[in-house]
């Protein structure tokens, strides 16, 4: 008679533990990311979205001018930038319209860093709830501290924001809906599984060929394989080529341009590449090998490696896995960026099910296993920096030193918020990445060195101000090559364009410098940044 009661009380127990660690979590993230963005260590990618978001607000809907220097009409073919280049063309993203009325509540970047983190902590709690499906609540709790604390999950919570955040929430809302056989609910999930992105079907593709293999639901799981699979082919190939060419002349070509021949090619030329070449496909899919084995054991390491034996994990996860080794560049097997959360779902479904078996296994002395490795992968989430995000903790390098403290780096943003209320909400500008996020609620803006623009009345033109975080880049110089160019042709381009009067310098603090377009340079601060040049050129030739 007591036993129903005491079930009660530890699910009731369970709940409010997954609801504590889901709150840590969220508080964790939030504080992390929002400080990471108020002291400018956000980057290019916060402003992409924030400014497709903004125009999106005002009716111009997926445009953006960031995005547009990306393009392959602008990196290949040296057009200028537009502001009214349509990002659908890069990767088609339909489902951010659905945030977009919290969007238009507060109209601001760091509103795309609550919605990330507040994405990411509901799907745990979605996970949880699939997880007691099949197993007794201590096993579901572990299965969603073990989410909490992948490093596959934390690294891309803690970055700029993406739109892959929305993936783990919609496929265990989309598993769940499978399990308790609400299929208008699995097939909604379906449909925004494949608006995410254009390559969000590969995980959706991978959820029907489990639903087959497993003979559960054979019939449902062939029509989501045709659907996933039909449908990212006829994007790719007839829907995004109508906003633009970058899908073959630059995305496929950047990261699978090894099965292809010529500048560019379709999806399809893409796939007979790889099956009429499998030698070449094999060598792709296990090398280098040390950097593969690293990756999965990272992803494995928080649920205490068991989806490496637990064949629904590789049913679903195996798709996702198979395009980021397929693929090439260094971001691929990446554990902290946001292509790893594309692997999560299928690892974590999978474990659940082997779970379901194999409760008995679930032993003390493989609990503290389990415990030891959520830990491990905590340090390992924290050591490993992500996305700069610990900057004031962690030295970004050694040897050489390169390390920011909190005092300093605070101290630097509050000499520039000076410079950047100086430029009107409605000017066009161009700024360096950091800054850049900070400036991009607005139709006209750009990333520097760029200073040229096609507005919507197609003409070309300058922006009207030029703003560069100097000091930024004098800091991290010493370690990273691409900041060290960067500061050098900054420096260069700041002299010729104040030189030949196209732009005077206005504002110059700390290290940051502030243009404006036919503007007469103020006498001091031109004096300020003289003296910091020649402290550059003093540092330069003591390096040498």
């Amino acid at each position: 008679m007591q036993k129903k009661p005491l079930l009660k009380i530890e699910a009731s127990s369970a709940s409010n533990l997954v609801f504590r660690l889901a709150g840590i979590f969220f508080i964790l993230c939030l504080l992390f990311t929002l400080h990471r963005y108020y002291s400018f260590y956000a980057s290019f990618d916060q402003g992409i979205f924030n400014q497709v978001f903004w125009n999106n607000l005002h009716g111009r809907f997926f445009q953006s001018s960031l995005s547009s220097s990306l393009s392959t009409n602008v990196v290949h073919a040296g057009e200028i930038p537009t502001v009214y280049y349509h990002r659908l063309g890069q990767h088609f993203t339909p489902a951010l319209l659905l945030w977009l009325p919290i969007y238009a509540l507060f109209p601001s970047p760091a509103t795309l860093t609550v919605l990330q983190v507040t994405l990411i902590t509901a799907a745990g709690l979605v996970l949880y709830i699939l997880a007691r499906q099949y197993l007794k609540p201590s096993l579901a709790i572990m299965i969603t501290a073990s989410f909490y604390a992948a490093n596959a999950v934390i690294g891309p919570t803690l970055s700029n924001f993406h739109d892959i955040s929305q993936i783990p929430l919609f496929v265990f809302t989309l598993l769940l809906a499978m399990e308790k056989r609400r299929w208008w609910l699995f097939w909604l999930m379906a449909i925004l599984i494949l608006a995410v992105r254009e390559d969000a079907g590969v995980g959706l593709f991978g959820v029907g060929v489990y639903m087959v293999l497993s003979k559960r639901f054979p019939r449902a799981g062939i029509g989501v394989c045709i659907l996933s699979f039909g449908y990212m082919l006829a994007l790719t190939n007839l829907i995004m080529p109508l906003f633009s060419k970058d899908i073959s002349q630059r995305f496929m070509l950047e990261r699978f341009g090894q099965y292809a021949e010529g500048e560019e090619a379709s999806t399809l030329e893409i796939i007979w590449g790889m099956i009429s070449n499998p030698v070449r496909l094999l060598v792709e899919l296990v090398t280098p090998i040390d950097r593969t084995i690293k990756y999965l054991l990272g992803q494995w390491l928080p649920l205490a490696f068991v989806p490496a034996v637990a064949p629904a994990s590789w049913m679903i996860a195996g798709f996702p896995l198979l395009k980021l080794f397929l693929g090439k560049g260094e971001s691929v097997l990446a554990i902290t960026i946001r292509y790893a959360l594309t692997v999560v779902p299928g690892l974590f479904y999978g474990a659940i099910l082997w779970w379901s078996q194999h409760q008995q296994k679930f032993t003390p002395s493989f609990r503290r296993f389990w415990v030891g490795c959520i830990c491990v992968s905590l340090f390992f989430s924290f050591a490993s920096n992500p996305n700069r995000t610990f900057y004031f903790l962690i030295p970004d390098s050694v040897n050489p030193w390169v390390y920011v403290s909190l005092p300093r780096q605070w101290q630097h943003v509050e000499q520039m918020r000076p410079l950047l209320a100086q430029i009107p909400q409605d000017a066009s500008v161009s700024a360096t990445t950091y800054i850049v996020p900070h400036l991009s609620s607005r139709r006209e803006i750009l990333r520097l060195p760029v200073l040229e623009l096609r507005n919507d009345a197609k003409q070309v033109i300058q922006v009207d101000y030029a703003i560069a975080d100097l000091w930024q880049l004098q800091k991290y110089q010493a370690a990273f090559k691409s900041d060290r160019r960067l500061l050098q042709d900054l420096t260069k381009l700041i002299d010729q364009v104040s030189n030949n009067r196209e732009y005077g310098i206005i504002g110059f603090r700390d290290g940051v410098i502030l243009l404006k377009k036919a503007a007469n340079s103020d006498t001091q601060a031109t004096a300020a940044w003289l003296q910091f040049r020649q402290q550059l050129q003093l540092k330069k030739q003591l390096a040498t």
